[in-house]
């Protein structure tokens, strides 16, 4: 399987962008940690998770290396960025990696769903 890590194509980027991503991890929004605690450990199926993860040039919130799935988990500020997600997500989806996307509402509110459609993405039974 091809690996999608910055750190291969671009090193230069990488020494940039991995501070960043380790100082995201430290520093979660509460609906990234709450899903964070329902996906790690393998939890989810046997799948491996990581989070704040850096792809391209990206930094994505999670990735299921083996399912090839990115989460993005979009709070306030993503309502005034769309077209910046949109040309985020054209990047990943051009690298063959799907996409799917959680308001913080619907992570906090309805984590059951969110976890179920997070479950048809891995095993395949859900083209985001």
């Amino acid at each position: 399987m091809e690996r999608v890590l910055v750190r291969k194509s671009e090193p230069n980027l990488w020494s940039k962008i991995k501070p960043l991503a380790r100082e995201k991890r430290r520093e979660p929004t509460p609906a990234e940690a709450a899903l964070w605690q329902l996906l790690r450990g393998r939890s989810l199926g046997g799948y491996k998770f990581r989070r704040q993860h850096p792809i391209g040039r990206c930094i994505v919130d999670f990735y299921c290396p083996k399912a090839r799935l990115v989460i993005e988990v979009d709070g306030e500020i993503h309502q005034r960025t769309v077209e910046e997600d949109a040309q985020r997500q054209a990047e990943l989806e051009a690298l063959k990696l799907r996409v799917i996307r959680f308001t913080n509402d619907e992570v906090l509110n309805q984590p059951e769903w969110v976890l179920s459609v997070i479950e048809a993405a891995v095993s395949g039974n859900l083209t985001p």
